[in-house]
């Protein structure tokens, strides 16, 4: 170790003692009663020493206020140097910056919101390849899509020869009649018409990674995985609620139909599963009481008077003299 290190190591004895000049800069720099006690005082190298004060700042909790001093060679005169304020090893931090691009998740847009897409974005791929070459291509050339599709190579506008000059045809006996050139027949050149005659307007499309992201994002929210999966009767892949998706995706999501469902609208994994599933539990019908039956052509006999035998009826010693009567 070299001499020059070891005395940055041991602070300066006038750069140390410099507290005062050290707080009344500090104190100028920051506002009224925000300078708190001296903490310490480290060497930065020979005759520089920076004094650390407490922040009593309000949201900077464990910061300190940093005075840097120093002195010349063979000088007593001790002069400032700078004043910053620094975190402390407990400061309270802001969290690290991170692009919006990085910030944004699932849910943040609102209504008017755009989010724009990067040119080189690994989600997307391009939905057609090749160049325009302009409106019309030069004549008597067909152009390369048009190879790739016999089809659209004889969607050509049809000549108009109606005004055409009549022309005889040579005999033998009159002089052959000069030759003139063919029209050139126009044909479409660009891939936007192509496209737009394909129905394939779409400048990108989903590429293979932009596919599979969406998959796992998928297959992470409504996938065997989830609890209400594990305790499914059924997977989807057989409930009547299920509308499959078009193209490879078929192979493994859908779109819940089930508006008693959790995930009713969403796009769920042909091996999620919930309590909703069609043919999970077939509700039997209620059973209903036979309705009443109603005789109305018989008739029950009522008698007017009891039965001399039922022993309801009075004896004539039981009777009572009747209070009014004929004679």
């Amino acid at each position: 170790m070299s001499a020059a290190t070891t005395r940055s190591r041991t602070p300066d004895r006038l750069c140390a003692e410099a507290v005062d000049l050290a707080r009344s800069a500090a104190e100028e720099a920051a506002a009224p009663g925000v300078v708190g006690e001296h903490v310490s005082a480290v060497a930065e190298g020979d005759r520089v020493v920076t004094h650390f004060f407490e922040c009593k700042e309000m949201g900077y909790r464990g910061w300190r206020w940093a005075v840097t001093v120093t002195r010349a060679s063979r000088a007593k005169a001790v002069t400032l140097d700078e004043t910053v304020l620094l975190p402390g090893p407990d400061s309270l931090l802001a969290p690290e910056w991170v692009p919006w691009s990085e910030r944004l998740r699932p849910g943040d847009m609102g209504p008017g919101d755009l989010l724009p897409t990067e040119a080189d974005d690994l989600r997307l791929e391009p939905g057609y390849a090749g160049e325009d070459v302009g409106d019309e291509a030069p004549a008597g050339t067909v152009p390369a899509e048009a190879l790739a599709y016999p089809e659209l190579a004889e969607d050509t506008e049809p000549l108009d020869l109606t005004e055409a000059p009549y022309e005889p045809t040579a005999t033998p006996d009159s002089p052959a009649a000069p030759a003139t050139e063919s029209p050139s027949v126009p044909t479409r050149s660009t891939i936007a018409a192509v496209a737009e005659e394909l129905g394939l307007r779409r400048a990108r499309v989903l590429s293979r990674y932009g596919l599979h992201i969406a998959a796992d994002r998928w297959d992470e929210s409504f996938g065997a995985k989830t609890p209400m999966a594990q305790a499914a009767p059924a997977p989807c892949v057989s409930c009547g609620f299920l509308l499959p998706l078009a193209g490879s995706l078929r192979q493994a999501f859908g779109v819940c139909a089930n508006e008693f469902s959790p995930a009713d609208g969403h796009i769920v994994s042909l091996s999620y599963g919930c309590g909703g599933h069609s043919e999970a539990a077939v509700m039997p019908k209620p059973l209903r009481p036979p309705p009443p039956v109603l005789d109305s052509m018989g008739a029950d006999a009522f008698p007017l008077r009891p039965a001399m035998d039922s022993g309801s009826v009075l004896t004539a010693e039981d009777a009572m003299p009747e209070d009014l009567g004929h004679s």
